[in-house]
């Protein structure tokens, strides 16, 4: 979950770098580091921290030349620190890397054993070694090739040479990498985001391929080291700056920002006039569909789980969800019948690719819902639907989960439709309500500050929980995560049924827990749910919806509202209480809410 950016020009590089690795921070911030060939000698500048206590470093110790590379750090191999950062260096070859070796340690000893001295922890350093050591002997593409034919496992690379001072290397195998063209110079990134600022034309590496970067041409090589030509993609160039505004954390915004997105994905989507949802041109027959499985990770898996109560309310399609790094390593019994939904906000999420890869290998019928349309699982799906929510900071979902939820629905009432389970009348009717969502939940915040009082005491806690059942439930589990990834309180989702098969038993006087509980057909249950727990002491904040009935209990905590929507759409409204619920707790703590700890925005390692 690294980021790689690199700059081959005829100017000095070292200042956007930095600007390009503060754009890469979402895929790590433990370390940061720049190398750069100056007067013919590898000059590297790393640290522990941001990318702006590199900048700090380097504006007292200038590094500069017109051919340099940079990387932001989550750290796999070796702790956060100064020496195990990005790049790697020896005299003659310095590394930076995204992914994991996994033959690093056997790699290690061989190289030990010809006179070879580590200095870090990291398993990228047997790279500087590796190529040190075939470069005696050896022209640079062999050199390349044999180093990557003897590295098991991911990565994707940037190198400069001593020796070779017009040249930088990129190589990928399993980790994204893209290759940047200007006038003059060329460019490496982790992704095209990461080079809009310098050009929107961009060639994608695929597996086992490799490149040689000089200021004018870029020269493609298959994992034979075969001359190949890679398609120049134009991407869109828009590199606005996306500040906080009167926010004090992107997180903030980004909440608060949801009526907004929701309403531009709705106007991506919803043709008005004709009352009808434009996701059209499937590359497939759509009556050939039988089955739906829906994969993600974290938030995004949260999303498919809710995806899967609207298919069997709507549909008679057969629906199961995944979690990608399980399916990857399964026994699956793929289908002809069976279409296969990937749910990824950057569209680089590691196991999600892999999953996707493992089904195209297959020949499966794939679709992407994804955030970044230039990503590797968009590029790589038969069929993509952008989640048109805008650049997301936060490290923690928001808004791109709201829009996760809001395109899998639409595609929900779009499959219900062309399989003839939904009547013209009533999908209309649907669609009618789709449009007065973005009010509701500017109306839903609202009740901000009633959470960021209850917020106080789960700031206090040492453990919560979440409880929901139906549609309530997918939504109990991302509340409960986005208190774990925030506040770093221990918090568990649960089906409000199950608390007595287990869990109850966690429940001690003052624990706080949410009990989410709309006026549904589960109303009642829930509720008597919620009196187990306020039994054995726990302090409840329930969420249910406006109502003429008044909701009575004895010893209830705290209640919050929200606006009257129909069952299938409440979950949009129920998000919002929990991401302020989190945020303000995180708040309380005085945690750096955009960047929690342990955490990057774009899983790209497994």
């Amino acid at each position: 979950m690294c980021g790689i950016i690199g700059i081959n020009s005829n100017k000095p590089v070292t200042g956007v770098i930095l600007n390009s690795l503060k754009k890469l921070e979402y895929r790590g911030y433990d370390s940061a580091g720049v190398a750069t060939l100056v007067n013919g000698i590898i000059n590297e500048t790393k640290c522990e921290g941001r990318v702006e206590n590199l900048e700090n470093i380097i504006f007292k110790n200038k590094n500069d030349g017109s051919l340099g590379i940079g990387h932001v750090r989550w750290a796999t191999h070796g702790q956060p620190s100064e020496v195990n950062a990005h790049p790697h260096s020896s005299e003659k070859v310095s590394v930076v890397h995204n992914g994991i070796i996994e033959n690093s340690t056997l790699l290690k000893k061989h190289l030990i054993r010809a006179g070879h001295v580590f200095k870090s922890q990291t398993d990228t350093e047997v790279i500087t070694h590796l190529i040190t050591e075939y470069l005696k002997n050896n022209d640079l593409k062999t050199s390349i090739l044999k180093m990557l034919k003897r590295l098991h496992g991911s990565f994707a690379l940037g190198i400069i040479f001593k020796d070779f001072p017009d040249i930088i290397v990129g190589a990928r195998r399993g980790s994204p990498l893209a290759v940047g063209y200007g006038p003059n110079e060329n460019y490496l990134g982790s992704d095209s985001y990461a080079l809009k600022s310098m050009t929107n034309k961009v060639s994608y590496l695929d597996d086992g391929e490799f490149c040689f970067i000089k200021k004018k041409e870029v020269q493609f090589f298959n994992s034979d080291g075969n001359k190949i030509n890679k398609q120049v993609l134009e991407v869109s160039s828009d590199d606005q700056s996306y500040d906080k505004g009167n926010f004090k954390h992107f997180m903030a915004k980004e909440i608060h920002e949801q009526p907004n997105t929701i309403k531009s994905c709705l106007k991506e989507y919803i043709d008005k006039i004709n009352n009808e949802i434009n996701i059209i041109n499937f590359p497939w027959n759509n009556k050939e569909i039988k089955n739906i499985k829906l994969i993600g990770c974290g938030t995004a898996y949260h999303s498919c789980l809710m995806a899967k109560y609207w298919i069997e309310q709507l549909t008679d399609l057969e629906v199961e969800t995944d979690i990608a790094s399980e399916f990857r390593y399964r026994k699956n019994k793929f289908k002809n019948s069976q279409l296969y939904v990937f749910v990824s906000q950057s569209g680089e999420t590691a196991d999600t690719y892999a999953a996707l890869d493992l089904c195209k290998k297959n020949k499966m019928k794939t679709c992407s819902i994804v955030n970044v349309v230039e990503s590797s699982i968009a590029r790589d799906s038969d069929y993509v639907l952008p989640i048109h929510c805008g650049p997301e900071v936060g490290v923690a979902s928001t808004k791109a989960f709201m829009g996760q939820l809001l395109v899998l629905y639409l595609l929900t009432l779009k499959l219900s439709f062309l399989h003839d389970k939904i009547s013209k009348e009533n999908y209309g009717l649907k669609i009618s309500s789709l449009l007065e969502l973005p009010k509701l939940i500017e109306n839903t915040l609202k009740i901000e500050r009633d959470i960021q009082e209850a917020s106080k005491d789960f700031s206090k806690a040492k453990g919560s929980m979440f409880l929901g059942r139906g549609y309530s439930f997918p939504i109990a589990l991302e509340g409960a995560l986005k208190l774990k990834e925030l506040a770093y309180v221990h918090a568990e989702g649960y089906p409000a049924g199950e608390m007595k098969h287990g869990p109850l038993a966690l429940i001690e006087n003052g624990m706080p827990v949410v009990v989410i509980a709309p006026r549904d057909k589960f109303y009642n249950k829930t509720i008597s749910n919620m009196q187990e727990v306020i039994s054995r002491g726990g302090k409840v904040l329930l969420i249910s919806n406006k109502s003429t009935d008044e909701i009575s209990s004895e010893n209830l905590w705290k209640k919050i509202q929200v606006e009257t929507i129909s069952d299938e759409l409440f979950p949009f409204l129920i998000t919002i209480p929990l991401q302020l619920l989190a945020y303000y707790a995180a708040n309380a703590l005085g945690h750096d809410i955009d960047k929690p700890r342990n955490l990057a925005k774009s899983v790209t390692v497994e």
